[in-house]
This record gives C-alpha cells, sequence and structure tokens, in this order.
C-alpha cells in the first residue's frame, strides 16, 4: 500500500501498532500529547508530529489509540482536532477501548466532515501490537473496510465486523467483562490450589487442559507462577474498562452485578498497591490475603 499513516496517541498500543506499520515499509509518522513521550519516540528513532494537524496533513490514513472516551472527545471535537484539521476522504481507524456512544458521536461529527470512519478496537496487549497478532472487532461499513483492509491485515491475526460504528466498541466491552471475570476467577481459585499444597507449575499443567481454563489463564499465569507482574494489560486500565462496561449498562438498563464484584476487587488491588502492574497480579493479592488469614 501507498498511503501514508498518522497514529495519534504513542502508548504502549499506539506506538507497537506503529513500529509494526514502519517495520512492514509503510511511512509513518506519529503523535502524543505528551511532550516527554514525543521526544522519547524521537530520540528513538521514530517520526513525531508537535501537533494533530501536523500528523495528519498528507497522511491517507489516521490511526487513533487513545485511554479513554475524554482523550477520544478532545483529541477528535475540540479545536485542533481531527475533525477540524482532517482532509475530506481520510480513512480513520478509531482503535481505543471506549464507551459506544462516545465511538458514534465522534464518528457522525467525522462523516460530516466526510471523512471515512472504522470503529476498530482490539484484543490483545503490547506485544501482539508490535508483531501483528492482535484480534481486532471492526465496525463501520463495507467499503471504508475494504481500504482498510491492508492495514488490518498488518496489525491482526484475524478481524470480525461487528456492525456499524459503534457496534464494536460494544462488543470489546463485552469481551473486557469475560476476560477480567476469567483473570479474577482464575487468580483466586489459583491461591486456593497453591494454599492446598498442590505444586504450581503442576496445578498449572493440569488446569491448562481442563475444562476451567482460558485464553487468558494460558498466557498470563506462567508469568504469575514466576512472580512476573510486569505489565501486558495494567490493572487500572482493566477497572477502567468495568467502569466504562457498567456505564454502557446501566444505559440499557441492563444490571452488573457479577461485573461490579470483578471491578471492585480490581480497585481493591489498586488500593494495595498494584497499579501499573499487570492484572493477573490478581493472583498476588489472593495470595497475600491467604497468608494474612493463616497468621490470625
Amino acid at each position: 500500500m501507498t498511503e501514508k499513516i498518522a497514529v495519534i496517541g504513542m502508548g504502549q498500543m499506539g506506538s507497537g501498532m506503529a513500529r509494526r506499520l514502519q517495520a512492514s515499509g509503510l511511512d509513518v509518522i506519529g503523535y502524543d500529547i505528551s511532550t516527554q513521550a514525543r521526544q522519547a519516540l524521537r530520540n528513538d528513532g521514530f517520526a513525531m508530529a508537535d501537533s494533530v494537524a501536523d500528523a495528519v496533513k498528507g497522511r491517507g490514513i489516521v490511526l487513533t489509540s487513545l485511554p479513554d472516551p475524554a482523550a477520544v472527545r478532545a483529541a477528535w471535537l475540540e479545536p485542533g482536532g481531527l475533525v477540524e484539521v482532517t482532509a475530506t476522504g481520510t480513512l480513520v481507524l478509531e482503535l481505543s477501548t471506549i464507551d459506544p456512544t462516545t465511538m458514534r458521536d465522534v464518528g457522525a461529527a467525522a462523516a460530516a466532515k466526510g471523512i471515512n470512519v472504522i470503529d476498530c478496537p482490539v484484543s490483545g496487549g503490547p506485544s501482539e501490537a508490535a508483531n501483528g497478532t492482535m484480534v481486532l472487532i471492526c465496525g463501520g461499513d463495507e467499503e471504508a473496510l475494504k481500504r482498510a483492509e491492508p492495514v488490518l491485515k498488518l496489525l491482526g491475526s484475524t478481524w470480525k465486523h461487528a456492525g456499524p460504528v459503534g457496534t464494536a466498541k460494544a462488543v470489546k466491552l463485552v469481551n473486557n467483562m469475560m476476560s477480567m471475570g476469567n483473570v479474577l476467577i482464575a487468580a483466586e481459585a489459583f491461591a486456593m490450589g497453591t494454599a492446598a499444597g498442590v505444586d504450581p507449575e503442576k496445578l498449572f499443567e493440569v488446569l491448562s487442559e481442563a475444562g476451567g481454563r482460558s485464553f487468558h489463564f494460558q498466557k498470563r499465569f506462567p508469568n504469575a507462577i514466576k512472580g512476573d507482574y510486569r505489565p501486558g494489560f495494567k490493572m487500572e486500565l482493566g477497572e477502567k474498562d468495568l467502569a466504562l462496561a457498567m456505564d454502557f449498562a446501566r444505559s440499557l438498563g441492563m444490571p452488573t452485578p457479577a461485573t461490579a464484584t470483578v471491578r471492585n476487587l480490581m480497585a481493591i488491588a489498586l488500593s494495595e498497591g498494584y497499579r501499573g502492574q499487570d492484572i493477573v497480579a490478581l493472583h498476588d493479592m489472593y495470595v497475600r490475603w491467604g497468608k494474612k488469614g493463616k497468621s490470625t
């Protein structure tokens, strides 16, 4: 493909995707609101712009990867934002995990300007972003998806079309509700198994083939056994996503008592010092609680 690409939001995920596209031979420039982040990436040899307008100038495709709905609204809708400065006909892929209402709002504003929008949240962490093995959930019309296909093939091992703009964000929130619940229950159960005297390696070996296994259990618990809680997906991001899911469910009149329990326990983990660590650090929290219980 010959279209030049801009990536707005150069955190762990955005920079990973930008590097993946650049390594594939594409002309990529990044922008991040953080001056420090921009300078660090420049020092690392990455082309960085100093404003959204500079980043999107002459770019046919723009990716946005941002931390929350407020950041998305600011980057898209504020003066100097994407809707104002992006040329008609540009294709923009919004990759953040945000609520469907925000996605529909920014998508409608962009469409009114003649900007083509794909709602495209991703499933996977920084390593998957860097090596192009994410799962992409896409919302938008078929023509826009066809144009985006070369980029989608570089970023993900698979992608699924959920429907119009907004539906992909809904699917992503549902996915994260399930994922965070899986990790929490696995952390609680695994800590109980080791407290009962089962060797952690043996316990993982059996459970990774048993009916209770999940993708996140198989991916994350080998690190938990080693006490490695370096972030692939930070605890605070998991708590944020569950809050978004609960707010969205409330707007639909849907109760989410189980999700509320998972979110509360993740909030407790944050208060107990696990901010910045991977969500599987919930396992360490349960182990510590178990040790306290034995000592009382």
